[in-house]
């Protein structure tokens, strides 16, 4: 069950999303302060931490800081103010991994939080590419078809690969492909076929890892 550590000096907020994020299989605690949420994850293992941005005498960047130093691995989501988006992009660029704007949804703040758990997932399997590319292609079942016959038989040609995924339209295929070329998972070789790069082949291992974790 993954940890998450709620920081915010909103008793009513941090109350809702321990609730709710509960509800949705994660395993919480709770921050009402910057120094409090740098002790406790001096002391807890987190994988995610929800940090605000505003907050009376040790600001949301501030801890950002110190998390950096004392809790390396933990994935940091700030909560911010529309006011205040600017701060926060600026928040990502010190290694924040996202940010979420107030007033938010509840299934788009999971959505996050599951999107940075699953980007952490593949860097410590080994993928080094540009995750939200890699991502991005993997979203489609198409694609994810097509790595994995791909991973399967090596080698594969337009024609075998349009075949096997029952396609017809040969330009339909033609657009998948050259998404997971763009995204440096497959590459063509001299004789017109497709084959995975050594970043496809770590992306397949990460691949089934991520439906090991989510079948669990």
């Amino acid at each position: 069950m993954n940890k998450i550590l709620v920081v915010d000096d909103d008793r009513e907020l941090r109350s809702n999303l321990r609730e709710i994020l509960s509800g949705a299989g994660f395993q919480i605690d709770e921050a009402a302060s910057g120094r409090e949420a740098v002790d406790k994850s001096t002391a807890g293992d987190f994988d995610i931490i929800l940090l605000d941005l505003i907050m009376p005498r040790m600001s949301g960047a501030d801890v950002l800081m110190e998390l950096r130093k004392v809790a390396p691995r933990a994935r940091v989501i700030m909560i911010t103010a529309f006011a205040t988006i600017e701060n926060a992009v600026d928040a990502v660029k010190r290694g924040a991994s996202d940010y979420i704007s107030k007033p938010f949804k509840i299934d788009e703040l999971i959505t996050r939080i599951r999107r940075v758990l699953e980007e952490a997932r593949f860097e410590k399997c080994g993928a080094t590419g540009d995750l939200d590319c890699i991502l991005s292609s993997l979203s489609n079942p198409i694609r994810r078809k097509i790595v994995q016959l791909i991973s399967s038989r090596k080698h594969m040609r337009l024609m075998e690969l349009a075949r096997e995924l029952d396609i017809n339209d040969h330009t339909k295929v033609i657009f998948h492909l050259k998404i997971l070329r763009e995204s440096g998972i497959i590459a063509q070789e001299k004789d017109k076929s497709y084959s995975l790069t050594r970043e496809g082949e770590k992306t397949v291992g990460c691949l089934k890892t991520l439906e090991n974790c989510l079948s669990a």
